[in-house]
């Protein structure tokens, strides 16, 4: 994976490059000499965020399938005693 770094201003002028430059992996873009944004492939930028469902969001999803089968829990029952 190569990094690259363009100015701000090599960015505006050059952002097709930037683009071509983004297929090889990030570029960081800097603003001042120091590094301000960076520039991924959505694929990658997914692969980073992940992906965050909630519980709410997989059962809203009827063709989402969740096992869950928890563990059996055997429970001692003992009379109560009133002496």
């Amino acid at each position: 994976m190569t990094v690259t770094r363009v100015s701000s201003r090599e960015f505006n002028q050059a952002s097709s490059r930037v683009k071509k430059a983004a297929e090889e992996g990030p570029v960081i873009i800097t603003d001042r000499g120091k590094p301000a944004y960076v520039i991924l492939k959505y694929d990658v930028f997914q692969k980073l965020s992940g992906d965050h469902k909630t519980l709410a969001d997989c059962l809203a999803m009827p063709e989402a399938e969740v096992e869950f089968d928890p563990p059996r829990v055997e429970l001692a029952i003992n009379p109560a005693e009133f002496d």
